[in-house]
């Protein structure tokens, strides 16, 4: 692929575009020879690119992302963020951010921020899961595991969950999330948020239970706190102790490294009693050449 052709193919998704988030190019999954360090989204009135490595078509590629920008009038603002520098920097290189913008999904908004870390708020291919959520939400009570911003929790509640409970060690991503349900004029007396490191606090998890319906939706590795690898397990191994006797759990993990089997292996050894349903299928705007190595959401089923 040459610079032209991810001008026309930019060109020709952008003309979908809505107020929704639209990943209008992504190189992630090697589907586009060259390009795996690159990923383009329409955020609201934002044309946002992420760069994940150094490349030497780097100042061309600018130029590009400017033609394309100003060709489009689409936008207010286009930020590129530098992933692969410390702090990961965005830099806003046409126009001005607005003073408010959003991820838009299904009519839900949700707080985003360019400026203030390595990721902005929404992760936008967890939509399959959260489109879970809202089939299978209404009436249940709800654990969050691995909460973030609550995107969750908003669709949960959207749909007509009994109640959610958010868990996260940050208290700055549950105040955004917080934040988000009044955004979309949420009871907040349904949602609790626990700023508690989960692997330290089941017995605050489990006296708010039993749960009909369990998210477990962690990073693959946070430093000091949780590891894929070696943390996963023990949350799946204490499943029964607050799940409800019938219970659905959305088991998400996003680590190229690990396939699916092994989350489906921590099930089989750890909680015989649910039972693997499926792998929800991935949004066809974030191919991937490696199907394993894209994000697995994983369902499972405990029933009387």
């Amino acid at each position: 692929m040459t610079l032209d052709d991810l001008h026309r193919l930019l060109r020709t998704n952008a003309s979908t575009v809505t107020e929704e988030y639209t990943r209008l190019f992504h190189g992630r999954g090697n589907t586009y020879s060259g390009y795996r360090f690159l990923t383009v989204d329409s955020v609201d009135k934002v044309l946002f690119a992420v760069l994940f490595d150094t490349n030497d078509e780097e100042e061309a590629m600018m130029s590009m992302l400017r033609d394309f920008y100003a060709s489009e009038g689409k936008w207010k603002a286009l930020a590129v963020q530098q992933r692969y520098l410390p702090s990961s920097p965005t830099t806003v290189i046409e126009g001005e951010l607005p003073l408010e913008t959003y991820a838009i999904e299904n009519g839900l908004k949700y707080h985003v921020n360019f400026q203030s870390a390595q990721n902005i708020g929404f992760f936008p291919d967890m939509k399959i899961g959260r489109d879970f959520i809202r089939i299978h939400a209404k009436e249940k009570k709800v654990l969050n595991l691995f909460s973030y911003t609550c995107s969750f929790s908003v669709v949960a509640i959207e749909a007509g969950a009994h109640s959610v409970v958010n868990v996260d060690m940050n208290k700055n991503v549950l105040t955004i999330g917080r934040e988000n349900h009044r955004l979309n004029g949420l009871d907040t007396k349904k949602a609790a948020f626990m700023p508690y490191n989960i692997l330290k606090s089941w017995s605050r998890i489990r006296k708010a239970g039993p749960y009909d319906l369990i998210i477990i939706d962690p990073p693959s590795f946070q430093k000091g706190s949780f590891a894929a690898t070696s943390d996963y397990e023990k949350i799946i191994r204490r499943l029964h102790e607050f799940a409800a006797q019938e219970c659905i759990v959305l088991s998400a993990l996003n680590a190229p490294e690990l396939e699916s089997e092994f989350i489906k292996a921590l099930f089989r050894e750890n909680a015989p009693d649910f039972q693997y349903i499926e792998r929800l299928q991935n949004r066809e705007s974030f191919p991937e050449i490696e199907e394993e190595r894209s994000l697995k959401n994983l369902i499972f089923r405990k029933s009387l």
